[in-house]
């Protein structure tokens, strides 16, 4: 087809009312893409706690640098516990094992005393502790950025522990789920 057929074409697209044009799906927002994508990634499942004491469940906990040992997590800004997360030094992040699905829900639910009948005791420096989990590590705050519509903590580790036994806790598609390990890949 030369430029001026094709040209020809488009022009009688556009004002033929019998030709009906293709379709163009709306763009979906960014926001939406993002909701759908992470629905798919499995992530641990966390209670971070400051001195107040307050807490949360979070899924954003990653490790970010072994050398320093760097951890970070991110918290939406308009979240009931954020001016205690600004206001802290210091934080301490559980790592959930499948037994702790209640837990996880506590945490993450607003306008509750969210250590009403858990485990805890308070460290030294007013840190909350929580008991039972099979993980936990305290850090001191290095960093403390707002990133879009959420709160960005980084924080060197300072202390550790836990029984380390059982399989983690994993919120997938909505739920909460738990990690199996498969056998190990054989060549054939």
């Amino acid at each position: 087809m030369t430029v001026s057929a094709e040209r020809s074409t488009i022009a009688t697209a556009v004002t033929d009312p019998s030709v009906t044009p293709a379709r163009v799906p709306a763009p979906v927002p960014g926001a939406e893409i993002l909701r759908r994508t992470l629905r798919r990634h499995a992530a641990g499942v966390t209670v971070i706690t400051v001195p107040g004491p307050a807490g949360f469940t979070a899924t954003s906990f990653t490790s970010v640098s072994l050398e320093p040992a760097l951890v970070s997590f991110c918290l939406g800004v308009t979240a009931s516990t954020t001016a205690a997360v600004q206001a802290a030094d210091r934080f301490a992040v559980h790592v959930l094992g499948t037994e702790q699905a209640t837990l996880a829900r506590q945490f993450a639910r607003s306008g509750i005393d969210r250590f009403a009948g858990v485990p805890w005791t308070e460290g030294h420096d007013g840190l909350p502790l929580l008991g039972g989990v099979p993980a936990w590590l305290t850090a001191r705050v290095t960093l403390r950025q707002r990133v879009g519509d959420h709160l960005l903590v980084v924080g060197e580790v300072d202390s550790g522990g836990g029984h380390g036994e059982g399989p983690a806790l994993v919120h997938h598609d909505g739920a909460f789920a738990t990690a199996v390990h498969l056998p190990p890949h054989t060549a054939e």
